[in-house]
């Protein structure tokens, strides 16, 4: 069953997203692809290489140069939602918790996918994949696909890499992929994970599909406030220490070099980033950006 705050979140983001897709078309089933296919496109002009079995003879003859039809090709596209739940998840320095920034993220995205007519899947993953739903269409899957972004408890350390190779090991082939994360993971436990190894996985991703990161960030992680000596816990090893939160302290120097780190290495590995900010609205600039990226 599910809640009944989980049900009324899910109809306003349908509502609303629907709303601005329909204010602003994201993208159908047509690729822009052009080869032969179901529907005329337009006339062009003959190039070294086209097939001639598409020159318009009566075109040609009435404008003295060689024409040849263009047609768009039909084709479903897979989208693969990569969604992070781990115990970071529950932070929020704000009425926003990153979990249901990060499930409402992922609802948009099915929800565009599934107006563009396309298929959509869901990974949920912490320390390990624990979830993973195949691709599919329709009103209902995507349903299905949004209550359970809401419904997965922020629990777990988070391992990147393994989720990384969990969808480098599927069968599908040059998918859409969004990877949803706080990329807040713990060094010490990405060198011990000798079996994987994250640049390399990323490398892979990028080429094999069109892969984007979101990464979603309290204001808080890029910037702390200035509050001398704090305590702090760590959500995903529930454990405590006290931190020099002073503005010229190591922490800030710390946030910034890991948000440096990050961006050096997405682009290092040809992997797109798109940063979400928790206290700000977020949903009109996921629509803007996947309409761009589907429309080629």
């Amino acid at each position: 069953m599910v809640p009944a705050h989980i049900v009324a979140k899910i109809h306003e983001l349908e509502i609303y997203t629907r709303r601005l897709l329909n204010g602003a078309l994201v993208g159908d089933s047509r690729s822009a692809v052009k080869g032969a296919g179901f529907e005329f496109d337009q006339l062009r002009d003959y190039q070294v290489g086209d097939d001639i079995r598409f020159i318009d003879w009566n075109s040609s003859a009435r404008s003295h140069k060689f024409l040849v039809r263009q047609y768009r090709q039909e084709r479903n596209r897979n989208v693969l939602l990569m969604v992070d739940i781990s115990g970071s998840g529950a932070y929020a320095a704000s009425d926003q918790v990153r979990t249901q920034v990060v499930a409402s993220i992922a609802s948009v995205l099915a929800l565009v996918a599934e107006y563009g007519k396309d298929h959509v899947g869901l990974i949920l993953f912490s320390d390990k994949v624990h979830t993973f739903i195949p691709p599919s269409s329709g009103k209902l899957h995507v349903r299905h696909i949004m209550e359970s972004a809401f419904n997965s408890a922020g629990s777990g350390t988070t391992n990147i890499a393994a989720a990384l190779a969990y969808v480098a090991g599927l069968k599908y082939k040059d998918a859409v992929v969004f990877l949803i994360s706080d990329f807040i993971e713990s060094p010490q436990e990405a060198e011990n994970r000798v079996n994987y190894d994250t640049p390399t996985l990323l490398r892979i991703m990028s080429k094999r599909h069109d892969f984007i990161v979101i990464r979603c960030l309290d204001r808080y992680e890029e910037q702390f406030p200035d509050l001398g000596f704090i305590t702090v816990e760590d959500s995903e090893h529930s454990t405590h220490c006290m931190i020099d939160a002073c503005s010229s302290g190591a922490v800030q120097q710390w946030l910034q070099d890991r948000i440096t780190q990050q961006n050096t290495l997405f682009k290092r590995c040809g992997v797109d980033l798109l940063s979400v900010a928790l206290d700000r609205p977020f949903i009109p600039d996921i629509v803007r950006f996947f309409r761009r990226r589907m429309l080629y």
